[in-house]
């Protein structure tokens, strides 16, 4: 292996890259505290690199001092990706047992991020009453409810707060009627892909991991592979399992699932979308297949368990989807590619996920550019973090990779 296409290398040069944080904008004071693309979320590589030996704690200081240096935000907008649940998941990656440096800090954030879940569950079932549909910054990874789950289940997994946030996901994955569209499922928005108002009829239903019922499917599967378990958690695994079964395309690239429905594709019975879409973490089979594989383990379904990782492996050997793939990010990049992929294959039955790891970190360091945006989740820090993974060949220290859920 060359220089040029070694991921020590290439992690090192983007860490050189990523040494000094600018603060944030005056006018956006919150920015830094953005775990997508402000200093939380850059202060993540610098951690796992102290974690491994490959940097120092003295290049994380000051990237985790840069996203708590303003008043951290718990305002009920809060979630994984933005104020105090990124300051605390920030914060909670650096904490290790010979050094818990932090710890105060992290214990004033964990209350107020208990506080927080709480106050958005009561949201949430406000709205269900009322019977209106929900929205993605309700439940979704980023910013709803279940980012802020995630969070929880580590620092917290027997609290009132992660029990609330599991019964609130078990309510969603329940049908719900709205006005005159009939029956829907439970976490139907209102509203299209890009967050824009729908027209009449109103709304999707979303598959993807990031905005998704992946992401719920995520969190309930590793909650009870964790042994965190409430009434009808199981019933809502195999319901969100039962639609992914309903709504999975098979064909010569093996198996697919859409991005998302709308009422007529619904009612139909298929989709629009005539092909599987870009392979990915966020919205692709990648993301889809890790949440299935998960929940097949959490339910003991080793033939569920095949499906999903043999959906993974064809679409990992498409030349088709992988021509689609455009940039080394994690979101929707080769980053998140490989390290959902690195996930899969520490927990698939078969190897041929292992053996895909080495194309696809070839894939990856070919297309890393080191020097450009520097944020985790489409920038230079999660790019480097997924080459910090090919370079040990070892799940993340941290653990910084929970705030996808995959891990």
């Amino acid at each position: 292996m060359t220089t040029a296409t070694n991921p020590a290398v290439l992690a090192d040069t983007y860490a050189r890259h990523l040494a000094t944080p600018l603060p944030p904008p005056e006018e956006q004071p919150w920015a830094a505290q953005d775990l997508a693309a402000g200093a939380a979320g850059s202060a993540l590589l610098h951690i796992e690199r102290a974690r491994t030996g490959d940097g120092t704690w003295q290049q994380a200081h000051p990237w985790i001092k840069t996203a708590v240096a303003t008043p951290v935000s718990a305002a009920d907008t809060s979630g994984l990706y933005l104020g105090a649940p990124a300051a605390a998941f920030m914060l909670n990656c650096a904490v290790t047992a010979e050094a818990p440096r932090y710890q105060n800090a992290l214990a004033v954030l964990d209350h107020h991020v208990a506080q927080l879940a709480h106050r958005r569950c009561d949201a949430a079932q406000t709205r269900i009453r009322h019977g209106r549909p929900a929205g993605f910054h309700e439940y979704d990874i980023f910013y709803g409810l279940t980012g802020i789950g995630a969070y929880l289940l580590r620092r917290s997994p027997s609290g009132t707060a992660m029990a609330r946030v599991l019964a609130y996901l078990v309510q969603l994955t329940r049908p719900i009627r709205h006005d005159d569209l009939g029956g829907l499922p439970g976490w139907w928005v209102d509203h299209q892909p890009d967050l824009t108002p729908s027209t009449v009829p109103a709304g999707h239903a979303n598959f993807g991991a990031a905005h998704g019922i992946g992401g719920p499917l995520l969190l309930l599967a590793r909650a009870l592979r964790q042994g965190v378990r409430i009434d009808g958690q199981e019933d809502a695994v195999d319901t969100i399992l039962h639609w992914l079964d309903t709504w999975r395309q098979d064909g010569p690239a093996g198996s697919w699932w859409p991005e998302h429905l709308h009422l007529g594709e619904l009612r139909a019975g298929r989709p629009v979308q005539r092909g599987p879409g870009r392979p990915s973490w966020c919205y692709g089979t990648p993301g889809i297949a890790r949440a299935g594989q998960l929940a097949a383990l959490a339910r003991r379904d080793t033939a569920r368990q095949h499906l999903y990782e043999d959906a993974l492996v064809h679409c990992l050997t498409d030349p088709d989807q992988l021509s689609k793939i455009t940039d080394a990010g994690l979101c929707h990049g080769w980053a998140g590619v490989y390290q959902t992929t690195f996930r899969a294959a520490r927990d698939a039955a078969g190897p041929a996920l292992r053996a895909a790891l080495p194309d696809l970190a070839a894939a990856l360091t070919q297309h890393a550019r080191p020097g450009g945006d520097p944020g985790l989740l489409q920038g230079d820090a999660g790019t480097a973090l997924a080459l910090n993974t090919a370079a040990h060949d070892a799940a993340p220290t941290s653990g910084w990779d929970a705030c996808l859920l995959i891990g």
